[in-house]
């Protein structure tokens, strides 16, 4: 399949994702935590995870289809492993699976020590033209 060019999206903008490397076998994304990230206990709320996790595999996924469709979520399953306060996270997605109709890929949240703190799988569905 071929790879297509990166669509943004204005929640992504929201968030403050940044996607680093892009490819239908791999995405990296950065995002710099602060205080408006956090749970009202002064953590990465678990929401950004997920979010993280779900941006980079369908990017990916995304990509790997290229003009023959668009991959959508259908489930995502992500771990919260460590807690975060502030400073950058790194994602790195890459995929496990990818069919016909059904796409898996893994993801790892890590932080600015390398140690990780979240990862998870999201499976996502093949919609063609």
């Amino acid at each position: 399949m071929a790879d297509q060019p990166l669509r943004r999206s204005p929640f992504d903008d929201l968030v403050g994702t940044r996607i680093v490397e892009a490819s239908g076998n791999g995405v990296v994304a950065t995002l710099d935590v602060d205080s408006r990230h956090h749970q009202p206990t002064g953590i990465v709320h678990g929401g950004l995870y997920t979010t993280l996790v779900e941006t980079t595999a369908s990017v990916g996924a995304s990509l790997w289809l290229g003009e023959d469709g668009i991959a959508v979520g259908v489930s995502n399953h992500t771990d919260f492993l460590r807690s975060h306060g502030e400073g950058r996270l790194r994602v790195e997605a890459l995929p496990v699976q990818r069919g016909r109709t059904l796409q898996l890929w893994r993801a790892e949240v890590t932080d600015a020590e390398g140690r990780l703190v979240a990862c998870g799988n999201v499976r996502l569905a093949n919609l063609r033209p």
